[in-house]
């Protein structure tokens, strides 16, 4: 049998809970059907909760306090380490399809981005590209969600492959004289990027089975990040009234973060709250974030709709696989770079939050033979681990400059416990909205750089996060272990390039 292969399919921006094998409101038959056949995680956490931060994790097997790109709006540098290093060395063919997001949008001198304006849109330079793209020996690439003006690189040239050299109608005028649309896309199914990304992935699968070569591919799907936005018949397979909208409780931020009781406002003031961009960048998440309780609904209808949609192409991507055989040889993870909120603690979007809707995400483990099928683990897992325990599940070590930890004993068996604790970076810019959170089998507390207030929860006896014991002078003691344990935690992640060989 040839060297194993690794199949990483990730969604963008999807709640844990938005799987139908644990929310009956929700259908995906295919992610289903993977967690039956595999094991599926109830307490997988991201590094950060936004894209760049987390997909540099994912790549590089480190922190992003340490790879570098800590915040959107930040870059990975091309020359960073990461875990192409290992797979090329060992005779793996490495593809991405899909998004990358691992660098901005800005294009300057000192920070060149093959992912930001003009050239993102500038197709003759795509069409012949070949790289170097940080390590991937295949990639095709995009950076719009749904119909964002910033449509461009490989999938504008496969929609044109496909006939379609209208697509511009489709997405927004980078002008701005094509606004946003809302919920239904009049975009055809056949043209949308799940399609793409599915087809791709399943070309260089066959390729790669063709060639008899192991590879990594990473099948990066961009829903259902916002915004709500799907070709039918998606937008309506689910009816707003019959679904259970989260909600927020009266008082529960009082005492909280400014940028929690700013959220609850119609026009939140966070100068007044101390809350002061210094770089003059937006802050994901410091604005209102109330929502028309109809609207919403429509918007989780619709949020659901690009859930079951995507499944759908997972799917296919999954039924390739099997077609070339390849799949009793092939590891498969899946997983999303954060989570969301939709209605959650009155919360409408990503910011500097950090309740288990933002952080945690789906994932499932699939290989026939080494994972066990249909069970479910509820042993802490970080995507900073992906590189590393994939490496070590092929057999291959994982390089010293990796801080992620070595998951492959909790995957092969779940009563095993790797971690103890993870942690949770957020840093939109450095001193105005910056917080850390660490997270055990039972509490969860989260610091604010030059704030003094706090959060501390019991996950044990208040899963939903309503009662933030901070303040709690019955918890003091609590909160003074679990800083002594949050500090332990961060000098465990420190990284060590290479080991001690000598005394002195």
């Amino acid at each position: 049998m040839s060297a194993p292969n690794i199949l990483l399919i990730t969604s963008d921006q999807q709640h844990w809970n938005t799987l139908g094998v644990l929310n009956p409101e929700i259908r995906t038959p295919r992610l289903d059907q993977l967690a039956k056949e595999g094991m599926l995680f109830t307490r997988a956490y991201c590094p950060n909760p936004t894209c760049t931060p987390t997909r540099a994790s994912i790549l590089t097997g480190q922190w992003p306090s340490q790879h570098g790109a800590y915040a959107l709006g930040t870059k990975l540098s091309e020359t960073h380490p990461n875990v192409n290093d290992a797979w090329r060395a060992h005779g793996y063919r490495t593809a991405l399809i899909g998004k990358a997001h691992f660098q901005p949008l800005a294009n300057t001198d000192e920070y060149p981005s093959l992912e930001a304006y003009p050239i993102l849109h500038d197709l003759d330079f795509w069409r012949s590209y070949q790289g170097p793209f940080y390590g991937f020996d295949d990639f095709e690439l995009a950076r719009n969600h749904t119909d964002e003006a910033h449509v461009g690189q490989h999938y504008a040239l496969w929609m044109e492959a496909k006939g379609l050299t209208n697509w511009r109608d489709y997405f927004q005028a980078p002008t701005g004289s094509q606004g946003p649309r809302e919920h239904r896309w009049n975009l055809p199914e056949e043209y949308h990027y799940n399609a793409w990304i599915a087809e791709r992935s399943n070309h260089y699968l066959e390729q790669y089975a063709k060639a008899g070569q192991p590879f990594f591919l990473w099948s990066s799907f961009f829903d259902p990040h916002p915004s709500y936005l799907v070709p039918e018949p998606w937008d309506t397979i689910y009816n707003p009234e019959a679904l259970t909208i989260p909600e927020g409780r009266p008082g529960e931020h009082d005492g909280g973060s400014p940028f929690h009781r700013a959220a609850m406002e119609s026009t939140p003031d966070f100068r007044a709250q101390g809350i002061v961009s210094r770089s003059g960048h937006f802050i994901h998440g410091a604005h209102s974030h109330l929502v028309d309780r109809a609207k919403l609904a429509k918007n989780i209808a619709v949020y659901y709709g690009m859930v079951s949609c995507l499944d759908k192409y997972i799917g296919l991507i999954l039924d390739r696989l099997d077609a070339l055989d390849l799949a009793d040889n092939t590891l498969v993870v899946f997983t999303s770079d954060h989570g969301h909120y939709y209605g959650h603690h009155g919360l409408t979007a990503k910011g500097p939050f950090h309740y288990e809707d933002g952080v945690r995400v789906p994932m499932i483990v699939r290989w026939p033979g080494q994972v066990p099928a249909g069970v479910r683990s509820d042993a802490i897992q970080s995507l900073v681990d992906l590189a590393p325990t994939t490496l070590s599940a092929v057999g291959l070590e994982p390089p010293q400059v990796m801080t992620g930890v070595d998951q492959w004993p909790s995957w092969k068996h779940a009563d095993h416990h790797v971690r103890n604790d993870t942690i949770v970076e957020n840093d939109h810019e450095p001193g105005v909205a910056e917080l850390k959170t660490y997270i055990d089998s039972r509490y969860k507390i989260t610091v604010y750089r030059n704030f003094d207030c706090g959060e501390l929860y019991d996950l044990e006896n208040d899963p939903d996060e309503y009662v933030n014991l901070w303040n709690d002078p019955h918890h003091n003691e609590l909160k003074a272990r679990l800083l002594q344990r949050f500090l332990q935690a961060e000098m465990a992640k420190e990284a060590r390039p290479m080991p001690r060989i000598a005394g002195a």
